[in-house]
């Protein structure tokens, strides 16, 4: 008998022991990567591309998003802070650490002859009792604003928020949020608008009732405020007509000439004079207008703006009631929406268009602030992820209490319920508990705590009182309740973080076979 292989000769291949310690090992460094920027004391990361762009953050999204990774086991665990972040918009780096942790676990149960099938069994059983105890942490109480605001404090505090405090932008995240969503229908993103400038300071971010599109007027000599406006939202060129066919026209006189510019120009008069025959004050168009249309508009006293992305179009007509018209041939007055009041303002060194007041679905703009590039980005992360927990807390099942206390709660009931497991599974679901117990102990180690006698004064406290969290109000941290210092997740976030973490790691730890073509 020859052996045979039916692999290229480029191919590697690592088998068995060597490929699990490989994948682990990966899945290990990927989160610690982001481990230092956990908790309220978290460090920044700096991620420069290979043309120089900078990027400075501790949002275990973006962090893992720039990196350049090339190992498939860590893209899995990128994986993971991906979906965390479709799903719940938060919590990536608890997410992503966890799932490190529980492969640095598997890897010692490995060494103790555990077989992967067995890990897989305990942590799938570890990960069904974690869910019932956040399940039981959530908070007895009814979502207000007061409550909100502190939870979007909670997801913002640590982040880059430039010379304003995270409690006055939660202001403005959940006024925002309150806005547009009751709770009771799905959440569209796109309700609520992030638009950023560089100048000025963060502490001059304002929340606007309304759209603002980064536009200036076609036309110097158009209004710059209109009150009680019809809107018009164009999704085609006003332009002249290009025939299907390539047909050519012989002109052999002036006359010709003449005739024929005339006509075109009537055409191009007749997109104004429909538009303003049926009352329209503004148009919005994601195609070029001509020059002529300008012109024609502007004598009209009607203001145009060309060019918009399909996103600031669909979010004029959903604010205005508006139509997306294809043509304006023969508009119908139920094609077009209602604004208050349109005007333009200038914002830094650019015109913006503010559309305030439509008649149609709420929709606001947080305008954002900074001194510069990577002060905006970095702040408009922070508003987005606080966006994201505003409404996770709503639609999904309330809050719980934070900085690291419902990871206590779970590794206590984790650990409790681990004696009524049978067999070699107990070993992995006590191991999962001691997974989940690292990230309070993390963040003590951020805050510059002993995590060892932080972990020992946690399950102390929580034995004694039934909730316990590392607080950080300073250079260093406690172990105080939560709950009286305003800290809070939603249980969503957890819940997507131990589905995740749980699903990634167990995928890595079944794999004993890694082929590679060269």
């Amino acid at each position: 008998m020859q052996s045979l292989s039916v692999l290229s000769g480029t191919s590697r291949r690592t088998r068995g022991g060597d490929a699990q310690q490989s994948n682990i090992r990966a899945g290990k460094a990927v989160a610690n990567a982001v481990r230092t920027t956990l908790g309220p004391r978290g460090m920044d990361k700096m991620l420069v591309d290979t043309s120089g762009s900078v990027v400075v953050t501790n949002d275990g999204a973006a962090i893992l998003d720039k990196m350049d990774i090339e190992h498939p086991a860590a893209q899995m665990i990128v994986e993971v802070a991906g979906s965390q972040e479709d799903s719940v918009g938060d919590g990536t780096t608890t997410a992503s650490v966890l799932a490190g942790e529980l492969l640095v676990r598997a890897e010692d149960l490995l060494d103790d002859d555990l077989h992967p099938t067995v890990i897989v069994e305990g942590y799938t059983e570890a990960a069904r009792i974690a869910r019932e105890a956040i399940g039981s942490q959530v908070l007895d109480r009814p979502l207000d604003d007061d409550l909100l605001t502190a939870v979007a404090v909670s997801s913002m505090t640590g982040k880059g928020t430039g010379d304003v405090s995270a409690a006055v932008l939660a202001e403005y995240v959940v006024d925002a949020v309150r806005a547009v969503y009751d709770g009771e229908s799905r959440f569209d993103p796109g309700d609520v608008r992030l638009l950023t400038r560089v100048g000025g300071a963060a502490s001059a971010t304002e929340l606007i009732e309304g759209v603002v599109v980064d536009e200036a007027p076609l036309r110097d000599g158009m209004p710059r405020e209109v009150e009680d406006a019809t809107v018009a939202v164009v999704t085609t060129e006003l332009d002249v007509r290009e025939g299907e066919s390539d047909a050519q026209y012989r002109i052999s006189s002036v006359e010709q000439l003449a005739a024929a510019v005339e006509a075109e120009d009537a055409e191009l008069a007749g997109y104004a004079a429909a538009l303003d025959d049926a009352g329209v004050d503004v148009v919005f168009c994601t195609k070029s207008i001509a020059d002529r249309v300008a012109d024609h508009l502007e004598r009209r006293g009607i203001v145009a703006f060309e060019s918009l992305t399909t996103e600031d179009a669909r979010a004029v007509a959903r604010a205005t009631g508006a139509r997306q018209l294809g043509s304006v041939g023969d508009p119908d007055t139920a094609d077009f929406g209602h604004a208050d009041r349109v005007a333009v303002d200038r914002g830094g060194d650019d015109d913006l268009a503010f559309v305030k007041g439509g008649d149609a679905a709420k929709t606001v703009t947080l305008l954002l602030r900074g001194g510069t590039e990577h002060v905006v980005d970095e702040l408009e992360r922070a508003i987005s992820d606080a966006i994201d927990v505003t409404v996770a807390a709503i639609a999904s099942g309330g809050v719980v209490p934070g900085a690291g206390a419902t990871e206590v709660a779970i590794a206590e009931r984790v650990r409790s319920a681990a004696s009524s497991v049978s067999g070699r599974r107990q070993l992995a679901v006590e191991a999962f508990a001691d997974a989940v117990e690292a990230l309070p102990r993390t963040l003590a180690a951020n805050a510059g705590m002993d995590p060892i006698n932080a972990i020992v004064e946690l399950r102390a406290t929580f034995d004694r009182e039934g909730v316990a969290g590392v607080i950080s109000d300073g250079r260093t941290g406690e172990v105080a309740d939560p709950i009286e210092a305003g800290v809070f997740d939603p249980a969503a976030v957890k819940r997507e973080a131990i589905t995740a973490a749980t699903e990634a790691a167990t995928m890595i730890v079944r794999v004993d076979d890694v082929i590679a073509a060269n």
